[in-house]
């Protein structure tokens, strides 16, 4: 049996080594890597939803190169410590390339729990190279504000920069479930923001109030980065929001880098289903 429902009649889905079924008859193969498409054609928001192929390459071989370690074994520490009789249901919406999947699989078996871990991103691109990370992990091209999961199937939900999808987490979370929500710290690339904007300015910091969880805790990371090539330079830029927002100008000047160090700053917070 499948994580995955139909996202077409919502019955629950079995497996073969090809393909994904419901017993109304619907089906959908399973690529060579591993991964199933479960996007309908209308819901897609455009042809290629997401990022593109080159955006996630451009992510994967950044954060192959560790940048974002720090941040990772925090995230890894945090759902490990949420783990109740050694075993641990994880949603990673939003999961990108799945590096954050990947090792949040990886530390929780060394941490001895036994994860059931699921993917799920908009991005066909991101999920194929995602899926290429790991076979012990569930993954499928969806969208996070329609998720083809049961409801109340997960102990840990888990957001790294990714869209707000509120009564879809609530629902696939089970009672007193977690939520891990990961955003920028005030100061996060202040050294980025100061080399393209004349005007730097810092992130909005708060504990926001969500219905339907209680706010349990902040965990704070901050590290500082070091780079010292244009290609990672430019990759980083390409995964902030900033890269939409920048000028041509400020563009630019960021070209004529050829080494950056920066402070990283993140908030993890930890939310509990009420």
């Amino acid at each position: 049996m499948s994580a995955f429902l139909c996202p077409i009649c919502r019955l629950p889905l079995e497996k073969d080594e090809r393909r994904l079924f419901c017993e109304h008859g619907h089906s959908f193969d399973l690529a060579s890597e591993g991964y199933v498409h479960l996007l309908p054609p209308n819901k897609m928001n455009s042809k290629v939803p997401g990022d593109s192929k080159e955006m996630a390459a451009s992510r994967s071989a950044f954060l192959g190169k560790g940048y974002y370690k720090p941040l990772l074994d925090a995230i890894s520490g945090c759902v490990l410590g949420l783990a109740e009789g050694g075993e641990i249901s994880v949603l990673d919406c939003g999961c990108g390339e799945g590096y954050y999947t990947a090792g949040l699989l990886e530390a929780l078996k060394k941490g001895g729990v036994k994860p059931k871990i699921v993917g799920v991103d908009i991005s066909r691109p991101s999920v194929r190279r995602a899926a290429k990370r790991s076979r012990e992990i569930e993954f499928a091209v969806a969208s996070v504000f329609d998720l083809p999961l049961l409801c109340s199937s997960f102990d840990v939900l888990v957001n790294v920069f990714s869209p707000l999808a509120l009564e879809e987490y609530l629902r696939v979370l089970k009672p007193s479930g977690y939520y891990v929500y990961v955003v920028p710290g005030p100061r996060h690339l202040w050294q980025l923001k100061a080399a393209v904007y004349d005007r730097p300015y810092e992130n909005r910091e708060e504990d926001t109030p969500y219905d339907g969880f209680e706010h349990v805790k902040a965990v704070p990371v901050r590290f500082e980065m070091d780079m010292d090539n244009k290609e990672d330079i430019s990759a980083l830029f390409q995964m902030t929001p900033y890269y939409w927002k920048t000028s041509a100008a400020g563009a630019k000047k960021l070209e004529k880098l050829d080494s950056l160090k920066t402070e990283a700053a993140f908030d993890i917070h930890i939310y509990r289903k009420k």
